[in-house]
């Protein structure tokens, strides 16, 4: 079993899903921007949206995830840029099949940022 994170980012364009690890890897450095070794779990879509791949560090190597789908897309996030943040709510919405596009996030009382009132980052 995978651990989830709390950081997980999610490519917004779609990879060749012939890379494995190392190319993945690759593809989190030179594309996003991040180190593929601090323990954020990566989530990669090929160009139909039919299947993802989740990369992440874990205790001294890396573990591939890899779900396909028989009928249907994922609905994939939309965002400024090459990633998005999500949550551990969003991604099990994903992976469900929910579209999470245009729910709407409530505003929750966060101590670490309380002179702040706008909602936590997505």
């Amino acid at each position: 079993m995978m651990p989830v994170p709390d950081r997980i980012l999610v490519a917004l364009e779609p990879v060749d899903f012939r890379k494995q690890i190392d190319g993945l890897a690759s593809v989190c450095e030179s594309r996003l921007g991040e180190e593929p070794l601090d323990g954020t779990l990566f989530l990669f879509r090929n160009r139909r949206c039919t299947s993802l791949k989740g990369l992440m560090w874990t205790s001294g190597g890396f573990t591939m995830a890899y779900k396909k789908l028989e009928q249907g897309r994922f609905t994939w996030p939309c965002g400024d840029g090459d990633k998005v943040r999500m949550t551990r709510a969003e991604v099990a919405a994903l992976l469900e099949g929910l579209d999470v596009s245009n729910a709407r996030r409530l505003s929750r009382w966060n101590p670490a940022n309380q002179h702040d009132n706008t909602p936590e980052p997505r």
